[in-house]
């Protein structure tokens, strides 16, 4: 007879084993490799929680994924979310709305990193005590779309899945500008010239990026009743037009009555980067075991800030990388 001490002890040494044996890809200056695991890269802590994820998460049909790459507007995402599927319970106006004392990773949990926010003996675990079985679950996660959990890609299932993307010159310089705000890179920071050369090369977290962008951006062609595909850069330029569509694609779609009290506008507002930067929620604290202090989450959020980091030698490397691995697709990011 086997105890379950023998039974978490074997499958533990079996995790080490698959550990072991994944291709490494340098960790851009932090003390973790990078690990190859379903041709994406993942930091190896970080292994356990996706590997669960993909393979025990059971969707249910009111289930809101939003999934993005770090540092492609994760945070807007997650606030705008959280605030349209919640405003019943939680009036956008009220003093006392979640937004306005948790930081939005504390509210939707990327799903993969479960085991940062708190002791749980399994995902299963988390799942049940972290969110009601009568309520729309927010979801997060950095997973591409090919190792997702097969139950929240089913056409069978009502779930829905939530893509931002953002112009990958600027996704990579607001990723090294964040990961230069971690560990021994605080002291000694990541050469940019360094960085340039991985994320070219593919090895980022849940890169290469376009293989991350093409899974879903495919993905919303084919069932865009499941899956919405957004950008960073026109949710800047129209934001009522497309929180309005979110709202209407999440199933909690903005009512007359309510535009006419601008709700849209408060929404707008209160998941806006200006106003979550200013609030001591997101100046204070960190993200609980993650290690990462709340206030690095908020750098500028701007729209081709690339061009005041990258080289031109860097900007033609990039864009022509993109135009082939994208060639072909439909899907163009502005220079």
């Amino acid at each position: 007879m086997t105890s379950s001490g023998d039974s978490s002890s074997s499958s533990n040494d079996e995790f080490q084993k698959q550990l072991a044996s994944l291709p490494k890809g340098d960790g851009w200056g932090l003390d973790d490799n990078l690990c190859l695991y379903q041709d994406f890269w993942v930091y190896s802590p970080q292994l356990k929680g996706v590997a669960e994820f993909q393979r025990d998460f059971e969707a249910a049909d009111s289930d809101i994924l939003l999934s993005t790459l770090p540092k492609s507007g994760t945070i807007w995402l997650k606030s705008m979310a959280f605030a349209i599927v919640n405003r019943a319970r939680y009036p956008v106006s009220s003093e006392q709305h979640p937004l306005l004392t948790s930081n939005p990773h504390h509210l939707v949990h990327n799903i993969e990193y479960y085991q940062s926010f708190g002791t749980y003996n399994s995902l299963t675990d988390f799942v049940s005590s972290q969110y009601s079985a009568d309520t729309s679950r927010l979801l997060a996660t950095h997973m591409p779309y090919h190792s997702l959990p097969e139950s929240l890609k089913s056409r069978t299932s009502s779930s829905k899945i939530v893509y931002l993307c953002r112009n990958p010159k600027d996704n990579f310089i607001s990723l090294w500008n964040y990961l230069n705000k971690r560990g021994p890179n605080i002291t000694n920071p990541f050469p940019i010239e360094k960085a340039f050369e991985l994320f070219c090369n593919g090895i980022s977290l849940f890169g290469p990026v376009w293989d991350n962008v093409l899974g879903y951006w495919k993905a919303s062609l084919e069932n865009p009743e499941k899956v919405l595909f957004l950008k960073y850069e026109d949710l800047k330029k129209e934001p009522k037009s497309h929180l309005k569509k979110l709202a209407e694609f999440l199933g909690f779609p903005i009512s007359v009555e309510e535009e006419k009290g601008q709700v849209i506008e408060d929404i707008l507002k209160l998941s806006s980067f200006e106003f979550m930067k200013s609030l001591s929620v997101n100046k204070e604290g960190s993200v609980n075991g993650l290690g990462f202090e709340n206030k690095i989450f908020f750098r500028k959020g701007e729209v081709g800030d690339w061009k005041n980091q990258l080289t031109s030698s860097m900007v033609e490397r990039i864009d022509r990388l993109f135009e082939e691995k994208l060639h072909g697709s439909g899907l163009v990011f502005e220079s």
